[in-house]
């Protein structure tokens, strides 16, 4: 007879075993209709899986994120069903769940085109209509290894081989087709709806190692009505319209190369941005009260072994070894070095907080097939910051750091900012106790700042809980950029201290911040979240000065030098083009104005202004042009 508590504390009494279904039934016959999939005790299940004890259970719709989790998976699989039925021999690998969507991969000769999306996703809407029961089976894990070994499926063979011996072997059944799957799954393949979409082939190497055979990667999205997928089609559409990597090279701004991967080629105007960023964020820490230091980038490998980075890095690291057998590592992150800046000299209480901020320049191994532009990149800069402060004092600086990046983000347009706080993770450094400790002054912070925020289990850094600040840009897409991480024990492991009122020696907490992350990567965002069109203050060039004709070449030079005297990014272009060819050109590239020089525009010292994305013109006086346009070249807090 169990006993069945739901989220709402109501508690359902059964006679016998039960199902999901049986419950949602007792609960509204709407609710049957809708449900999707439930949670036992916290454990997600089949609808059909039977209950025979006292628990905690809630049903999913398509309305959660589990429901549609489901929906996705299971449109994973019957992705799987419909290659396999098209293309016999091709041997399916694995297919989960992603960010709005889903993949499988695939290990087949002939490569996918166009027109077999198409007929994928012909095949994949007849097993919809078919309505296929789902069943879950379980079998033994040397029989399970066997049975696709036979059916020519050895990738499927090797998964199963490596899960240990006593683990559930589990095996999902549409109709016939089966594979294994952990699920759960949705009770027939007429679940799922047809409001999905193939949306690209791409390459993957198996198990993600380049040494492997490289397979194809399906990917595809589902939703739950028509109108959602419409939507996602459309931001997906316009994402592809602002990717940076295309926008970058329209903008002359940067490029990629295969002698240095996952390193930036800055070209002058890209260059030129880059500085822009630093010399706001200098001006902004400047008033906040950083000092800025500089680090070198190369150290010898016993200061990451003290650190613990070593440990938890090594392996992304940058190393190479001396003529003296000494091993030295191009730095990873900025803290250990930071550390050594305050260990030189006595540190007394009254010099906390102390706050030392760097742009340093950071190496890390990512694998060339998760590279992505200025996204994810090998070689970045990091905008860090350390703050060496009291444990009394952690909220308080937690709470000015969090008003300062929230400043920062709105400067630049970024004012819908999410939260997410990650507490302790299963690999760490340092005792319970000081974690403790961190963790409770880092949610104090959080939640005087009045934000909502979100909690991540277990993905704290490897020292100490970090809180992560989420922007969403012009088309919904969310970013994790800023980070701010109480640290009580990396000062501890490098030696650092400072003497307390009582004349004791003491550790001092460690507070870990930086507001864009990656300059890199945060240029990537503000490129895709303006559409290349950037703020007319951080724009690399803000004007170009184009004469009709040769014949004004010298008055345009003259604009030209008086917008750079007054503190404008300009440029003059001479070339032997006509004037509406010079016009597209410079628009491709988002210069934020031009400025026409004409006989006109000669006799009365004007410029004619025309405006991207606009086809009017303004006649205006130079010297009043200047001054306008003086006070939106300054920074937004000047």
């Amino acid at each position: 007879m169990p006993n069945i508590t739901l989220p709402d504390g109501n508690i359902l009494t059964f006679d016998n075993k039960v199902t999901g279904l049986k419950i949602a039934e007792k609960i509204s016959k709407s609710l049957l209709k809708q449900a999707l999939v439930m949670s036992v005790n916290g454990d997600l299940k089949d609808l059909d899986y039977e209950i025979d004890s006292d628990c905690s259970v809630k049903i999913y719709t398509s309305k959660d994120k589990e429901g549609i989790e489901t929906i996705r998976h299971d449109t994973a699989h019957i992705l799987a069903m419909a290659v396999q039925e098209l293309f016999p021999g091709t041997q399916v690998t694995i297919g989960p769940v992603i960010d709005n969507g889903f993949y499988y991969d695939f290990a087949r000769k002939e490569s996918f085109t166009s027109e077999d999306l198409k007929k994928i996703e012909k095949k994949m809407q007849e097993i919809v209509e078919r309505d296929e029961p789902t069943h879950k089976e379980v079998w033994e894990r040397d029989n399970a290894i066997e049975h696709f070994k036979k059916a020519g499926e050895i990738y499927k063979a090797e998964i199963i081989k490596s899960i240990p011996k006593g683990e559930e072997v589990s095996i999902y059944f549409h109709g016939k087709w089966h594979d294994l799957c952990r699920g759960p799954h949705l009770l027939s393949t007429g679940k799922i709806g047809k409001f999905f979409k193939l949306t690209k082939v791409a390459g993957a190497y198996w198990r993600g190692d380049s040494n492997n055979e490289m397979l194809q990667r399906i990917y595809g999205t589902s939703w739950s009505s028509q109108k959602d997928l419409d939507d996602y089609l459309k931001r997906i559409e316009e994402a592809e319209k602002r990717d940076h990597r295309k926008l970058g090279k329209e903008m002359d701004l940067f490029h990629f190369r295969e002698e240095s991967p996952g390193s930036v080629f800055w070209h002058e105007k890209g260059w030129n941005l880059f500085q822009k960023l630093i010399s706001y964020m200098r001006n902004k820490q400047d008033e906040a009260g950083y000092k800025e230091i500089n680090t070198p980038e190369v150290l010898d490998r016993s200061l990451w072994e003290k650190s613990g980075h070593w440990e938890k890095f090594g392996a992304n690291m940058y190393t190479s070894t001396t003529p003296d057998e000494k091993v030295f590592a191009i730095k990873p992150m900025n803290c250990p070095g930071c550390v050594q800046v305050f260990n030189q000299g006595l540190k007394s209480y009254r010099d906390l907080p102390l706050k030392m901020s760097e742009f340093g320049k950071v190496h890390r191994y990512e694998p060339s097939g998760a590279l992505h532009g200025l996204l994810r990149v090998r070689a970045f800069t990091q905008d860090d910051a350390h703050i060496f402060c009291t444990e009394d004092q952690i909220t308080e600086e937690c709470l000015s750091v969090t008003n300062l990046i929230l400043d920062i983000y709105k400067d630049l347009g970024f004012e819908n900012v999410i939260l997410k706080y990650s507490d302790r993770p299963d690999i760490r450094v340092g005792d319970d106790e000081v974690w403790n400790k961190s963790e409770k002054a880092l949610l104090e912070a959080i939640k005087e700042s009045k934000l909502e925020y979100s909690i991540n289990k277990g993905e704290g850094a490897f020292y100490g809980p970090k809180i992560e600040f989420v922007l969403r840009d012009a088309i919904g897409r969310d970013w994790q950029c800023g980070t701010l991480q109480v640290d009580l024990n990396l000062p501890g492991r490098l030696g650092a201290s400072f003497v307390d009122k009582d004349g004791s020696k003491k550790v001092p907490v460690m507070l870990h911040r930086a507001l864009f992350g990656s300059l890199e990567r945060f240029i990537g965002i503000l490129i895709e979240n303006y559409a290349g069109k950037l703020p007319f203050w951080i724009s690399p060039l803000q004007t170009m000065v184009i004469p009709v004709s040769n014949d004004f070449d010298n008055y345009a030079i003259e604009v030209n030098k008086k917008l750079k005297k007054s503190g404008i990014t300009s440029e003059v272009d001479l070339k032997n083009h006509n004037l509406n060819y010079k016009i597209r050109e410079h628009s491709l590239t988002k210069i934020p104005l031009l400025l026409i020089c004409g006989k006109k525009e000669v006799d009365s010292n004007t410029v004619t202004i025309r405006r991207l994305d606009s086809n009017e013109q303004e006649n205006i006086e130079l010297k009043k042009l200047i001054e306008k346009i003086s006070s939106l070249a300054k920074f937004p807090s000047q």
